[in-house]
C-alpha cells in the first residue's frame, strides 16, 4: 500500500491567463486543437513545477483540461445533459445557479475520463501523479425527479449499475497505466449533513437516511475491483464556486460510514470554517485510514498563521490519534474555470503554507 503523505491538496488551481485565453481563441476558431494543446501542456507544466516547489508529493495537473471539476467525466460518458441545478451557490445572502448533469440516455464510457491526462502527468513528473473523479452521486443528486430517464432506467439502481461499471473500467485502466492515486469528488454526502437539505428531501418525498445508503453503496461499488495497492482518497466538499458555498453542517450524520467505507483509504475534510462543524466525528476514524483536515481556505486569500493553524490541529488531536490525520486546504482553489477570488501568488502561498505546517508538526510533508 502507498505510503500517504502528511501534507496533500484537493487538486483544481487557478487557470493561467494564457490557458483561459487559449481556450477562448480556440472556441471562437482562432487556435487549432495542436496549438491549444501546446499551450495546454506547458501550463500544466508549470503548474506542476510550483507544486513540486511547494514539496506537494502528490501532484495533480490542476485540472487544467476540464471545465469544472465535473466536465471532464460528463463530457467521456455518452446519455448525459446539462441542466439548471436545484441547489444554488450561496454567499452573503446572495445565490447563484449553476448547471449540472442529468442523466438522459443509457450511460456508457466514450472514451478514457481521466486516463490519458494521467499517462502525460506521469510523464513530466518524477512525483506521485494524482487523478480526480467526481463520486457517482454526482448523476443522481442535482438533477431531483427529472435528472433520469425513464425510457433509459427504470429505478435508480440500475441507474447505479451502469454507472459503477462505468468507474471499474476506469479504474482498471488507470492501474494498468501505472496510475496509484485516485480522488473521489463527494458533494452529495457532504450536503446530506445540512439539515435544510435533509428537511427539503423530506417534503419531496426522498428519505435522506435511504439516499446516503444509495450513496455509500454506489462508492463502494465503484471500488469494489480496486487493486489493493491503489490508494483511493475522497474529499467532501460543501460546494466551491467564485468563493460560494451550498451547505453547511458538522460530518456528525455520516461520519461513522464515511470513515469505514471500504476501498477508501484516506478523507479530504473541510474545516475552515464554522459551517464544517467540530472535530469530534474524527473519533470514528480508524486505524489505517487518513483524514486530511482542509484548515486553510482556498475561498480567500489571507493566509493563515502557522500558530493558529496549530492550536486547531490540537483540537483535532483530542479526537483522533496525531497518526492518523494529516492538512491540505478545504477546497481546490478552481472548481471551474472562473475560479477563487484569489491569486495565482496567494495560491502558491497557501500550498507551501500546508507542506510547512505538516513538518512543523509530523516532522515530513
Amino acid at each position: 500500500m502507498l505510503d500517504l503523505p502528511r501534507a496533500d491538496h484537493v487538486g483544481s488551481l487557478l487557470r493561467p491567463d494564457a490557458l483561459k485565453k487559449a481556450h477562448r481563441a480556440h472556441m471562437e476558431k482562432n487556435l487549432d486543437d495542436a496549438a491549444l494543446e501546446t499551450v495546454v501542456a506547458q501550463c500544466i507544466t508549470d503548474a506542476v513545477r510550483h507544486e513540486e516547489q511547494a514539496d506537494l508529493r502528490f501532484i495533480t495537473d490542476g485540472e487544467f483540461r476540464r471545465g469544472s471539476w465535473f466536465l471532464g467525466f460528463v463530457e467521456a460518458l455518452s446519455g448525459i445533459e446539462l441542466k439548471k441545478a436545484e441547489l444554488m451557490f450561496r454567499l452573503g445572502g446572495h445565490e447563484a445557479a449553476w448547471f449540472g448533469p442529468v442523466v438522459t440516455g443509457k450511460l456508457t464510457r466514450k472514451r478514457p475520463i481521466v486516463a490519458n491526462d494521467y499517462r502525460f502527468l506521469a510523464g513530466i513528473t518524477s512525483r506521485t501523479p494524482k487523478v480526480t473523479l467526481p463520486t457517482p452521486s454526482i448523476l443522481h443528486f442535482f438533477g431531483g425527479k427529472e435528472g433520469m430517464d425513464p425510457k433509459s432506467y427504470k429505478d435508480r439502481q440500475a441507474l447505479a449499475d451502469d454507472l459503477c461499471a462505468v468507474y471499474r473500467q476506469e479504474i482498471d485502466e488507470l492501474y494498468r497505466a501505472g496510475c496509484r492515486v485516485v480522488q473521489l469528488d463527494e458533494v452529495a454526502l457532504a450536503l446530506l449533513c445540512d439539515q435544510s437539505i435533509r428537511d427539503a428531501l423530506k417534503t419531496g418525498g426522498e428519505d435522506p437516511v435511504k439516499l446516503t445508503d444509495f450513496y455509500f453503496d454506489m462508492i463502494a461499488s465503484a471500488l469494489k475491483d480496486k487493486p489493493a495497492d491503489m490508494a483511493v482518497l475522497v474529499h467532501l466538499c460543501r460546494g466551491n464556486y467564485k468563493g460560494h458555498w451550498m451547505g453547511q453542517g458538522g460530518y456528525d450524520p455520516i461520519a461513522e460510514r464515511l470513515f469505514n467505507a471500504a476501498g477508501v483509504d484516506g478523507f479530504l475534510l473541510e474545516y475552515d470554517s464554522e459551517r464544517a462543524g467540530t472535530f469530534e466525528p474524527l473519533r470514528f476514524l480508524p486505524k489505517g485510514k487518513r483524514a486530511y483536515l482542509g484548515l486553510i481556505s482556498s475561498k480567500t486569500g489571507a493566509l493563515e498563521e502557522i500558530d493558529s493553524l496549530r492550536r486547531r490541529l490540537d483540537e483535532a488531536f483530542k479526537h483522533a490519534p496525531e497518526e492518523r490525520l494529516g492538512v491540505s486546504p478545504q477546497c481546490g482553489f478552481a472548481s471551474s474555470v472562473g475560479g477563487n477570488p484569489i491569486t495565482e501568488a496567494e495560491e502558491w502561498a497557501k500550498l507551501a503554507r500546508v507542506t510547512e505546517l505538516a513538518r512543523a508538526v509530523w516532522g515530513t510533508n
